[in-house]
């Protein structure tokens, strides 16, 4: 997966796919520590094995490429043909014996990752429909699967940790929080500010508000309050523990 051999000119563009192969990295050195004994042990994730998880993160290597494909070929090639492929998708997979997991996972990265290497410059502003449905760039694809990687990397709840995270990509998820927030937020919904003890800058859904929900922490352990995985080291101003953060993903 080197990065020299890259089309892509845009030196922005460039360090994303470094941080996400090195989230891929990191993704596959947990799972290759894993026995195959304890792939039906359960995930960090509600009602997922770790077989559930594994099949996932496959499957969204597969679903990514195609809309590599999508902005490479012109024709339009969605992540998912029908609502349902996707937990089609995931069941299916955890069905497969634990060698096959494994090759899914190994296999489909490197699919996407040739995709991406190969994909022109001028295709990278090419715009695809994410399964949620919004409009993006294709480039947009390289920070969706690097959110995927890292912390799914967490989720198989054998050593991983936020903590491991480069201090660049919790910066990038404190933004990713609040820019999901901001875009899902009602009428009702309580400003949220994000406040890193190890940081200069704050995260917040609006830019003014009264009575905002104000959480500090350091930067790792408000990626993991935000993300849902735990709210270890995470205090509102009076030194209580924080509410549930928004739903993310």
């Amino acid at each position: 997966m080197a990065a020299r051999t890259d089309d892509v000119t845009d030196p922005q563009l460039a360090a994303s796919l470094l941080l996400m192969r090195r989230g891929q990295a990191y993704w596959a050195r947990r799972l290759n520590e894993l026995p195959d004994a304890a792939f039906d042990e359960p995930s960090l994730l509600p009602g997922w094995t770790r077989r559930h998880l594994i099949a996932h993160v496959g499957f969204n290597a597969r679903a990514t490429a195609r809309l590599v494909d999508w902005a490479l070929t012109g024709i339009e090639t969605p992540m998912y043909e029908s609502d349902g492929q996707r937990a089609e998708e995931i069941a299916f997979g955890s069905t497969l014996p634990t060698e096959a997991l494994r090759n899914l996972c190994a296999h489909a990265a490197v699919h996407l990752n040739v995709q991406w290497r190969d994909l022109p410059a001028a295709a990278w502003s090419h715009p695809v429909r994410t399964a949620q449905g919004r409009i993006v760039p294709v480039s947009e694809t390289v920070w969706m699967r690097t959110r995927e990687v890292w912390v799914h990397a967490v989720d198989l709840r054998n050593g991983g940790s936020i903590a491991d995270f480069p201090d660049e990509l919790h910066d990038l998820l404190l933004a990713d929080l609040v820019r999901v927030w901001r875009r899902r937020r009602g009428d009702d919904d309580r400003d949220i500010v994000l406040a890193p003890t190890d940081r200069a800058d704050v995260h917040r859904i609006l830019p003014s508000a009264d009575d905002p929900l104000i959480v500090h922490g350091t930067a790792a352990d408000l990626v993991a309050w935000g993300t849902g995985r735990g709210a270890r080291g995470v205090t509102t101003p009076d030194g209580a523990p924080p509410p549930t953060a928004p739903v993310w993903l």
